[in-house]
């Protein structure tokens, strides 16, 4: 059987040697509490981006040229536990073959270790937090390492912003950084969140991104779909800012629950996607390279550094 590429791409542009970009799919449902499926995603995900074209028109490119190389799925689901550190250590291994590191679910859980790897390799980290539920939780249903715990550990260790929150647990206010988070109602009344959002943000950033962010009139296929979620140009318009304007180490996208009836949710996740890539690289020439090692100048002053809270006094 042949192996499968990223978007049915040439192998030319699939191989890790070469490619800057790494996809890694995580078909994890062990956390959910409603609608199962998001072990799915990972599949769903990777079918609808086989029937999208790879011409972005909005950047004149095509990413796929860049080398996205599609690594083999973390199935590990002994325990949420279990799982976290195989993503962890899997998303660190490729950021220090210098990659950039993206990372499709499955559910939000799978966050919990991409952010950590993510954190322990870049300095001053921001992790930009998009979606419909805060995750602020430090434990639920008896484990850390839960859907409902997602960013918890990040709101500890990193510059946390939250856009697009429209449900949350009154305990989760304790913990949640009010100045640093922007709830979707004020959100539809005051277009100056964007900049403002971005203006609190360090030159580091990871984007995790729960599909549920979006309306479920463009987005219904999701574990948790709330009403009143951001629309399709008014994500891109902020994303392509926030790439703009700061470094994006990596992101992943989490909560695709896909649905044999009804597909578009499915191809809305491929191009979210590939239009994130798109961004990421759409002013690096094809020919522009990776050299396939990573300058290990950080890791070991960052293991103290971060297990203190991010400091606001800190300038950026």
């Amino acid at each position: 059987m042949e192996t499968k590429t990223y978007a049915g791409i040439s192998k030319e542009f699939a191989q890790l040697a070469h490619a800057k970009i790494v996809l890694i799919p995580v078909p994890y449902d062990g956390t959910s509490t409603w609608q199962k499926g998001a072990d799915k995603g990972p599949n769903a995900f990777l079918n609808a981006s086989e029937n999208m074209e790879l011409y972005d028109i909005e950047t004149d490119s095509e990413v796929y040229r860049q080398g996205i190389y599609l690594t083999e799925p973390i199935t590990v689901n002994a325990s949420p536990e279990a799982m976290v550190d195989v993503v962890h250590q899997e998303t660190k291994n490729y950021i220090k073959k210098n990659k950039f590191v993206t990372v499709f679910g499955g559910e939000h859980s799978i966050s919990i270790g991409t952010i950590r790897a993510f954190n322990e390799m870049f300095p001053s980290l921001t992790v930009l937090h998009i979606d419909a539920h805060a995750d602020l939780r430090k434990s639920y249903d008896s484990s850390s390492c839960n859907h409902a715990c997602a960013v918890y550990e990040a709101s500890q260790y990193t510059n946390l912003i939250q856009v697009g929150i429209r449900s949350m647990d009154i305990k989760e206010k304790s913990t949640m950084n009010l100045e640093k988070t922007y709830f979707a109602h004020e959100m539809a009344m005051d277009d100056s969140w964007m900049d403002s959002a971005i203006d609190q943000m360090t030159d580091n950033v990871f984007i995790t991104f729960d599909l549920d962010a979006f309306d479920p009139s463009i987005m219904p296929s999701t574990g948790t779909p709330e009403p009143g979620g951001l629309l399709w140009y008014e994500t891109l318009d902020f994303l392509k800012q926030v790439f703009k304007e700061k470094n994006i180490v990596g992101f992943d996208i989490v909560e695709l629950c896909p649905n044999e009836a009804d597909k578009s949710s499915d191809f809305l996740a491929a191009k979210l996607y590939y239009k994130m890539l798109s961004y990421k690289f759409q002013n690096d020439k094809y020919e522009d390279t990776y050299e396939d090692t990573y300058e290990d100048t950080y890791e070991e002053s960052n293991q103290l550094v971060n297990h203190i809270k991010f400091n606001d006094d800190n300038e950026y």
